[in-house]
């Protein structure tokens, strides 16, 4: 029992040492049903700039735009931006419009939980904190058909005996974020539930 109380008194400690914040949000502006409903996606295009800066680093918050454990060790912010990529596609892929359309998105922020967050059972800490600006275009001309804007699409990780179990049924940590960029998607689209809205919870 004192073992665990000092090792909460030690989390705690660590993430107020750090950059925390508690207020997070899916947050975006939703295009019109009636704009996307003639679109169809044929193509779904996401870079993450070589400026946004990486770590191995296994701690509570560790302090980098992409933090990335759940593939093999390799060029993370390709695999950041292979799992949006994934995310897109699948929530636009209920359109049928006859106007081809791409996606175009930039990373900006992929600080997923650290191994050691997901082991840990601390209530009400670690975020899945996701950002990308993103833009519709024309296929054919590509002249673009939306402005660029800033899609927010944080939610709450699961860590401890609740990520483990995740883990057993094949609802990985990756599973989780490809999940909700796609709710994400489809509702930015302009149709599928609303998963906009704030939480509280400590995290980078």
């Amino acid at each position: 029992m004192i073992k665990s109380v000092l090792l909460g008194g030690l989390v705690v400690a660590g993430l107020a040492g750090c950059a925390v914040r508690s207020d997070w949000r899916t947050e975006y502006q939703q295009i019109p049903a009636s704009q996307s409903a003639n679109w169809k996606v044929t193509g779904v295009n996401v870079v993450a700039p070589a400026t946004l800066t990486t770590t191995e680093e296994n701690s509570y918050v560790p302090e980098a735009d992409v933090v990335w454990h759940g593939d093999p060790p390799g060029d993370r912010r390709a695999q950041a931006a292979a799992i949006v990529t994934e995310g897109i596609r699948a929530g636009s892929a209920g359109l049928r419009g006859r106007t081809p359309v791409t996606i175009a998105a930039t990373v900006t922020q992929f600080h997923a939980l650290t191994p050691l967050t997901r082991g840990t059972n601390f209530a009400n800490a670690g975020v899945e904190n996701i950002s990308y600006t993103v833009q519709v275009l024309d296929a054919r001309s590509g002249a673009p058909l939306t402005q660029p804007q800033l899609i927010e699409a944080d939610f709450p990780g699961l860590t401890g005996s609740a990520a483990v179990a995740a883990d057993a049924a094949g609802n990985t940590e990756r599973r989780q974020i490809v999940n909700h960029i796609a709710v994400v998607t489809q509702n930015w689209l302009g149709s599928g539930p609303d998963p906009r809205g704030g939480f509280n919870r400590m995290g980078r």
